[in-house]
C-alpha cells in the first residue's frame, strides 16, 4: 500500500442534527439526509476522532483523512508535510433555518480555553441561500463594553449590542477568532480552523427538542475570549485575479486557509503545485482531470486535490462554480 499513489480523493459529508437547522441541504448535497428532523450540518472534510471523513473513491475507499495523513504525509501535504498533527481545516455547509446561538470561539494564542489539542477557531462563510428573514450578526456594536453585555444577557436584550446586517447570496464574511457572531435562515458554506470549541452567550430561549431542555451558556468563558476591539464586520470585497478562462475571485486570505470563488464555462486550472487544495462545488458540473483519469464533481460535491496531483483541468459541462481552499502556509 505504501507505493500508492494518492490521486483526487471524494469524500462522505457526515451529517450533523443541529436544533436551529432545517432541511435545505437536500438540495445541495446527493447524499440523502437521514432522518426527517433538523439538520444543521454537513461536514465536508473532518479529521476529528468523532466524526473522521471517509474515502468514497477509488482504490483509497473507506481510508479515513486522518489515514490518508499518516501513512503518505509527503503525498497528501507536499511541503507542508510534518506541519500538522491532523488536517487543519474542518469544512461544513450549514443550514440554519432558525438563528444559532449567539457566540464566540477562543484564538489559538488564548490556550487556557483551549481543549488539550484543540486550536483556536478563526472562521469564514460564504452565503449561498437566504431566506426572507434571514440576517448575520457580526460583532458588537461601538463601545459595547463588558459590562454592557453582561447586563444585556440578564436582561434578555443581547442582540441590542450586535453589528448585524441581511446578506444576500455570494456574500463572503471573514469572522476571526474572538468575534461576536450568529446567524440565521441562511444556507452557507463554512471554512474553519479544525477546532469544535464554541461558547455560548445568549440561544434565543431555544429548547432542544431532544433533551426538552436549554442549551447550556458558557458566558464567563465567552465573555473572557471577546476581541471588544473588534469592529462591526460585513461582507468582504472579492478580489478578482483572473477574468478569463474562469474568473477567479480570493474571498479570504488568512494565517489559517485562503479560499477563492472560481466560476466559468470554458476549461481552467485548479489546484496548486506542491501543496493540497480542496475544491467544493456549489453550483453546476464537470470534470476534473488527472493522470488520465476524469473525477466528475457537482453541485454539493468536494474533492481533496493532494499535494502530489498538483493542478489540474476542469472542464465545465456548461458552466461551474466552485471554491477553492488552501491550507495555511506559513510558519
Amino acid at each position: 500500500m505504501n507505493h500508492t499513489t494518492l490521486y483526487p480523493l471524494r469524500f462522505e459529508p457526515i451529517y450533523q442534527y443541529r436544533l436551529w437547522g432545517g432541511r435545505h441541504l437536500a438540495n445541495l448535497l446527493s447524499a440523502p439526509l437521514p432522518g426527517d428532523g433538523p439538520i444543521g450540518e454537513a461536514w465536508l472534510l473532518s479529521d476529528r476522532d468523532d466524526h473522521p471523513s471517509y474515502v468514497v473513491n477509488g482504490s483509497l475507499k473507506g481510508k479515513t483523512i486522518d489515514q490518508l495523513l499518516k501513512q503518505w504525509p509527503e503525498q497528501l501535504l507536499g511541503k507542508l508535510a510534518g506541519r500538522f498533527r491532523r488536517f487543519p481545516l474542518l469544512l461544513k455547509f450549514l443550514d440554519a433555518r432558525e438563528t444559532l446561538s449567539v457566540q464566540v470561539h477562543p484564538s489559538d494564542q488564548q490556550t487556557k480555553y483551549l481543549p488539550a489539542g484543540e486550536s483556536g477557531k478563526t472562521e469564514a462563510w460564504v452565503v449561498l441561500e437566504a431566506g426572507p428573514e434571514c440576517r448575520i450578526y457580526a460583532g458588537l456594536k461601538p463601545a459595547t463594553t463588558a459590562a454592557d453585555l453582561r447586563r444585556a444577557i440578564a436582561n434578555r436584550t443581547v442582540v441590542d449590542h450586535l453589528a448585524s446586517f441581511r446578506p444576500k447570496p455570494g456574500d463572503g464574511i471573514f469572522l476571526p477568532a474572538g468575534t461576536v457572531h450568529s446567524l440565521g435562515d441562511l444556507v452557507v458554506f463554512e471554512v474553519q480552523e479544525n477546532s469544535d470549541v464554541t461558547f455560548r452567550l445568549f440561544d434565543w430561549g431555544h429548547v432542544d427538542a431532544k433533551t426538552g431542555q436549554p442549551r447550556p451558556l458558557q458566558v464567563d468563558q465567552a465573555m473572557a475570549c471577546i476581541d471588544f476591539a473588534q469592529d462591526a464586520i460585513g461582507p468582504v470585497v472579492p478580489v478578482v485575479e483572473e477574468a478569463k478562462p474562469a474568473l477567479r475571485e480570493r474571498l479570504f486570505f488568512c494565517e489559517h486557509f485562503g479560499l477563492w470563488r472560481l466560476s466559468g464555462k470554458s476549461p481552467f486550472m485548479v489546484g496548486a503545485v506542491g501543496t493540497p487544495r480542496v475544491l467544493v462545488c456549489i453550483a453546476g458540473d464537470g470534470k476534473v482531470e488527472h493522470d488520465g483519469a476524469d473525477y466528475a464533481v457537482g453541485k454539493g460535491d468536494m474533492l481533496l486535490l493532494p499535494a502530489v496531483v498538483g493542478a489540474c483541468l476542469c472542464r465545465p459541462r456548461g458552466a461551474i462554480s466552485l471554491f477553492e481552499i488552501s491550507l495555511p502556509e506559513g510558519a
